[in-house]
Formats: structure tokens, C-alpha cells, sequence
């Protein structure tokens, strides 16, 4: 409602691959695929995608709706995959693994993203949606264990969790609309952004220890450290005698 009696010129909503869903290979989804999101978050990010939609059908809102994969890069908080990989590779400590690890994610290093913001900004229509990805598909576990190349570290640190609850599969975007309609393409390759990333991990340790204390330290028992024992657990009842 701000936005619309201020006279702005473009709107710009940002939000993720997630609300498509998991997609069985080879599919990748395009704009007009159906919304399917299996999580709350996701779900909001879908409905909120709808709610600005609606306001360029209702009210000539200049919106456009961008829905980017995964991002990784300097000062992301160590809650999401790569960071949390990288701070506690350099730090020695386990890397803890949701389920068999194979959940697969398009990878788009975070200046990549920015600069399709702006060419979404600056050359998209108004009332469209687009889709940036890094064209970039890996599982976690390979993720995992490029994290641990790069910083010198044993995949011995692997540790497999207990799974999340609503944990997609597999992830893919088409971002051919968007190579169309600006000619954005990503530049930076998986290897050089992790490269970068780890960099700027090692460099910034001070940061690193001031985000990972307090209500972090909370999180992390909560989603690793409590899930690691628990399929410790799961998989000792199933080697227990019958009766036992």
C-alpha cells in the first residue's frame, strides 16, 4: 500500500526457486509452472509472490517478481549450508549432513544475483516474473566435500544428521527468460566463488565468532547437534538383538 500511493517507479519482490517445489530430473521449472511449496517458508514466499502480483493486475503496480536458487558468498549467516560447512571445516569440527546428502541445489554466487537484481530492475516488464539461477546443480554432499578441498580438511568430518522436516529433493530453474528479456548471465564459476567465499571466511574470523555465539549456539544444538544423536540412536536400535 506504500509503495503504491508513493508513485514508484519498479517494485522489485524477491523470492526463491523453493515455491516451485521439488522436481524430479530432468525438469526445470519455468515462470508459469504451478506453485507447489511443502514448507511454511515457502509457502509464504509463494503467497507474498501472489499478493504482488495481484497489486499490478489490481492497481498498474510497476512489480517485478525475481526467483533466485540457492546463494552463497561473503557475510552469509553460518545457519545455511556453505558457511556453516566452511566456519566449522576451518575450525576443526564436524560437518554435519541432513539425510544421505543428496538433495540437489542450483548454486548462484551472491554478486552474480545482485547483478540480475539490477538487470530485473532496470530492464525487465512490468507484471513479469524471472527466474535466476547459477546453472550450477549439486548435491550437498558434493558441496560438502568441495567445502572440505578447499579448506584442507578430511572428509572424515562428514557427519550424516537426521533429516528436516518438508526437505525438497531437487531444485531446478530455467533462466533462459531472463538471458531473453536482458541478457544477464552469471560470470562467476562454483569453484572460484567457493574460492572467494572461503577466502573471506578465513579473513573475517572476528565476525564469524560474534555471529556463532548466543542464540546461534541455541540453533545449532537444536538442528545438528540433537538430529546427529538421534540417528545415532535410530541406527544402534536397529542393530540390537530382537527383544531388546
Amino acid at each position: 500500500e506504500a509503495a503504491r500511493g508513493s508513485g514508484i517507479r519498479r517494485f522489485l519482490h524477491v523470492s526463491t526457486d523453493e515455491v516451485y517445489g521439488s522436481l524430479d530430473p530432468p525438469l526445470e521449472a519455468g515462470e508459469a509452472f504451478a506453485l507447489l511449496p511443502s514448507s511454511p517458508y515457502s509457502a509464504t514466499k509463494g503467497g507474498s509472490d501472489l499478493l504482488a502480483q495481484a497489486y499490478f493486475l489490481s492497481y498498474e503496480l510497476p512489480v517485478v517478481i525475481t526467483r533466485a536458487s540457492n546463494n552463497y558468498g561473503p557475510y552469509q549467516f553460518p545457519e545455511k549450508l556453505i558457511p556453516l560447512m566452511i566456519t566449522n571445516a576451518l575450525g576443526g569440527r564436524r560437518l554435519p549432513v541432513y539425510g544421505d546428502g543428496l538433495q540437489v541445489r542450483d548454486w548462484l554466487y551472491v554478486e552474480d544475483h545482485c547483478h540480475a537484481l539490477q538487470a530485473a530492475l532496470e530492464k525487465g516488464r512490468d507484471g513479469e516474473i524471472y527466474n535466476i539461477g547459477g546453472n550450477c546443480p549439486l548435491t550437498n554432499l558434493e558441496v560438502v566435500r568441495k567445502v572440505l578441498a578447499a579448506t584442507g580438511r578430511p572428509e572424515s568430518l562428514i557427519e550424516h544428521v537426521e533429516d528436516r522436516p518438508g526437505h525438497d529433493r531437487r531444485y531446478a530453474l530455467s533462466s533462459e527468460k531472463i538471458h531473453r528479456q536482458t541478457g544477464w548471465r552469471p560470470q562467476v564459476s562454483f569453484e572460484e566463488g567457493l574460492a572467494r567465499t572461503v577466502r573471506w571466511y578465513r579473513e573475517n574470523q572476528g565476525w564469524v565468532e560474534r555471529v556463532q555465539s548466543g542464540e546461534y549456539r541455541k540453533f545449532y544444538a537444536q538442528n545438528y547437534d540433537n538430529r546427529a544423536a538421534e540417528l545415532r540412536r535410530t541406527a544402534s536400535g536397529k542393530l540390537a538383538p530382537e527383544g531388546r
